[in-house]
């Protein structure tokens, strides 16, 4: 049996357990799927809740907000991605020990090249530079980024993505709010990795008037999967990846990660996810 979970805060509309519950029956394996919810967001309540998930003989679980850098902190062992980016969203729990990965990182770079090809990500905005924009930062130049360009409300935190990124030997910088208008204009991709577009905090990081000079957009919100940003940024012709590309592939990796065994034939899961969970999308 493999089981699974999901910790985090704020959970309990996850599609997580659905999409893992999916891949277990049509890969013939075991899986169950649970919501683990701490009693609050501190490194002691995630600490408390990890320890009781080995107890009770979890084989890996999902992390999210906002647990994803405190639970390296529990790890034996990270990946290079983890490394990189200061977060982690998967834990595996094999032989009494504890590794970490992030397949936000790789599940955006299957996501981009699914939908955008080849080309090239470019100079790229990035707007948001928490959990998901630090590994989105650093998965851009898996696909072809020259420069990423960071803002964020908290300037501390976007600078400290930029200085993350250059100590790696890339290249960034960080754009005030009140620049990012200008650097929209002299970018070839967009991406928002803040939570504005979700159903709980509706609206658009970025003016409409900002697009139509780049070549793609990605949205890491997902519900709804039509938010506000792609709707403009498919209106100014861009090609855009949605949030429920990264949801899905990231999915896809951690699954693999968690049971060993390669997801074989993605486009049914895919239709049959789509189609059982009535998702619905004019632009993907």
């Amino acid at each position: 049996m493999y089981k699974l979970g999901l910790i985090g805060q704020n959970i309990n509309a996850s599609r997580s357990p659905a999409l893992h519950r999916m891949l277990g029956a049509l890969n013939n394996l075991p899986v169950t799927y649970d919501l683990q919810i701490p009693t609050d967001s501190s490194p002691e309540a995630f600490s408390k809740k990890l320890d009781e998930m080995l107890v009770e003989g979890f084989t890996g679980t999902n992390v999210t907000f906002p647990y994803k850098q405190i639970a390296i902190e529990r790890a034996d062992e990270v990946n290079d991605a983890v490394l990189k980016t200061g977060a982690s969203n998967t834990l595996r729990i094999k032989d009494g020990k504890i590794s970490a990965f992030n397949t936000d990182y790789t599940g955006f770079i299957r996501g981009y090249r699914g939908r955008v090809g080849d080309l090239p990500a470019g100079k790229v905005l990035l707007i948001g530079a928490g959990g998901v924009g630090r590994a989105i930062g650093f998965a851009l130049f898996e696909v072809g980024a020259t420069e990423v360009m960071v803002s964020d409300l908290n300037p501390a935190g976007a600078q400290s993505l930029v200085d993350a990124i250059n100590e790696a030997g890339y290249s960034a910088r960080y754009v005030p709010a009140e620049a990012v208008g200008e650097a929209a204009k002299a970018a070839d991709g967009l991406v928002n990795c803040t939570p504005v577009g979700h159903y709980t905090t509706p609206g658009i990081p970025l003016a409409p008037e900002h697009f139509g000079d780049q070549s793609w957009a990605f949205d890491a919100v997902y519900t709804p999967i039509d938010t506000e940003f792609l709707m403009a940024a498919n209106s100014a012709g861009l090609k855009v990846v949605s949030g429920f590309d990264l949801f899905f592939y990231q999915g896809i990796d951690a699954f693999e990660i968690f049971t060993g065994q390669p997801v074989q034939n993605i486009e049914p899961v895919w239709n049959e996810f789509w189609e059982k969970y009535e998702i619905v999308s004019s632009l993907i």
